[in-house]
């Protein structure tokens, strides 16, 4: 990828890449807008697959879920071809209305009934991409995937045969179903985080059943999947766990324009209960009141992220609003 970039230090314009002016190309990779203004963008395609087997499969059983998505990207570790192309984990929870527009019709009583007694479903979503022609072969890859040990549901597994833009566009569906709520054009307390893996089951009992579900405020979507640390470059300024295994968990709320504090307030509740547990979770787009809580969330690469500043934004230009390097 080749970034083209306003240097606000020099006030020109300059071409980033990895190989060419790579620091300020890494800079901004989780710089939260503190070094420059990015004015182009250069990125790699290659041709796109024509169709998407799409599964999601449900669990009640929060170790075996994670267990199960860890093994699953640990495939594309290995450079298996026969890997999934994508993996994703959301839940679904028994407070407000489910979005079932994924599932058939006939399985919305027996999704809503399990859902009521589990109180939380642990839904794994997962895709292949192939063209025309690779149906069979694909079809005989998931199988073996999944006939392995698996923990899911048995009777819980749910697949649609899609053309690659309908994947693409499968956000779309979430969309409606929140204008059909009138929650779409309101308020959206998001809540992102990285979560160590090695305290995911920590995060779930004290965060997902004693914070979320037992508040009994609608929830939206919330999306919890596993990544692999040697993905990402260390150089980049984005701050996640040091291991080799970290979650991305997602809380997307949507909420009136009169109940937004409710969300704000249990998104507190949530940091504070992971500080006082000692979960060291990194919020993605944090906010923070004072310097010395930035300097605590970005740890060692603090006086990296500080020197960058000093060279490609010298009169703190980009500085206002959050607070990193002033107080206002």
């Amino acid at each position: 990828m080749r970034l083209s970039f306003f240097h606000i230090g020099k006030g020109e314009f300059v071409t980033c890449s990895s190989k060419e002016n790579s620091e300020l190309y890494y800079a901004v990779l989780g710089g939260l807008g503190q070094f420059g203004i990015i004015t182009r963008a250069r990125i790699a395609l290659e041709p796109a697959p024509k169709r998407v087997k799409w599964l999601r499969l449900f669990y009640s059983d929060f170790s075996a879920f994670t267990r199960d998505q860890e093994s699953l990207i640990s495939k594309n570790e290995r450079r298996d071809n026969k890997a999934l192309n994508y993996l994703e984990g959301m839940l679904l929870l028994n407070q407000g209305p489910q979005d079932l527009s994924f599932y058939p019709v006939s399985a919305y009583a027996r999704i809503n009934s399990l859902v009521t007694k589990y109180g939380i479903i642990y839904c794994l979503e997962a895709a292949k991409y192939y063209y025309d022609d690779r149906e069979s072969r694909v079809e005989k890859e998931l199988l073996d995937l999944l006939k392995g040990n698996l923990g899911f549901l048995p009777d819980f597994m749910f697949e649609k045969d899609v053309t690659y833009m309908e994947f693409l566009n499968r956000v779309r569906s979430s969309e409606l179903f929140l204008r059909s709520k009138g929650q779409w054009e309101v308020p959206h307390p998001w809540l992102n985080l990285f979560v160590p893996e090695s305290r995911i089951l920590d995060f779930n009992s004290g965060v997902l059943k004693n914070i979320i579900l037992k508040q009994k405020i609608p929830a939206g979507i919330v999306l919890i999947y596993p990544m692999n640390r040697n993905k990402w470059d260390y150089k980049m300024s984005v701050v996640i766990p040091d291991e080799d295994v970290f979650y991305v968990v997602s809380m997307l709320h949507s909420s009136g324009f009169n109940k937004w504090e409710a969300y704000d307030n249990q998104n507190k509740e949530i940091l504070q209960f992971c500080d006082g547990a000692g979960i060291k979770v990194k919020p993605y787009l944090g906010h923070y009141e004072t310097q010395e809580e930035w300097i605590n969330h970005f740890g060692s690469k603090w006086e990296s992220f500080r020197a960058r500043k000093a060279l490609f934004d010298p009169k703190m230009i980009l500085s206002p609003g959050q607070r990193i390097f002033n107080n206002n």
